[in-house]
């Protein structure tokens, strides 16, 4: 839970002082312990759920009674957050549904809460890729698809199907490592270190 606290402060963070992620979080981990796994965790909830911003606005308008301006911030940085967890994450959809009310509850209150619950479960209802077919439908420009299904915003979409140029068929390839954690690489460098 302590990892979803920081995810959210950060995420109000970025939303009302158009903070950077990459600066308030690293301070957020510090102050309140957070090392390992809970940091990576912290991150990954952070990073994913601002990436996949767009889309998740868009599922959590198709699943709420009110306009996203009418949802509080509060509520809504708690949303978008679930969201993630249920569609790109690796989180059982009742604990993500759990967690994310929970922290609803504890920061506005039970008739919030009842509000998450319904839009989260709602939410899990479907897949991504069952999302991305629901509000798009199979008329949608194939970029569409792509800029919904792999989280990016459609102008990068478009910029790296320019970029592969007469290799674009390799676009959904690109876009899916986009979103792949980087994987960490230690080099010893001769006469500078060893492996041991």
């Amino acid at each position: 839970m302590r990892a979803r606290r920081a995810a959210l402060d950060t995420l109000a963070a970025v939303a009302e002082r158009d903070a950077y992620a990459n600066l308030v979080l690293p301070g957020l981990l510090r102050s309140r312990g957070l090392t390992g796994p809970e940091a990576a965790r912290a991150t990954d909830l952070t990073y994913g759920t601002l990436r996949g911003q767009g889309t998740y606005d868009q599922v959590i308008s198709a699943c709420s009674s009110r306009a996203l301006t009418r949802i509080d911030p509060a509520v809504l940085d708690a949303l978008r957050l679930g969201t993630h967890q249920l569609l790109f994450g690796r989180v059982p959809a009742h604990a993500a549904v759990a967690t994310t009310v929970d922290l609803v509850r504890q920061r506005s209150g039970a008739g919030s809460a009842r509000f998450a619950n319904a839009v989260l479960r709602a939410i899990s209802q479907r897949s991504l890729d069952e999302w991305v077919e629901a509000l798009l439908g199979e008329d949608a420009p194939e970029r569409d698809r792509l800029a919904m299904r792999h989280l990016h915003p459609r102008w990068i979409v478009d910029a790296l199907a320019d970029a592969l140029g007469e290799q674009a068929e390799r676009l959904p390839a690109v876009l899916e490592a986009n979103n792949l954690a980087p994987r960490v690489t230690l080099a010893a460098l001769p006469g500078l270190s060893t492996v041991d």
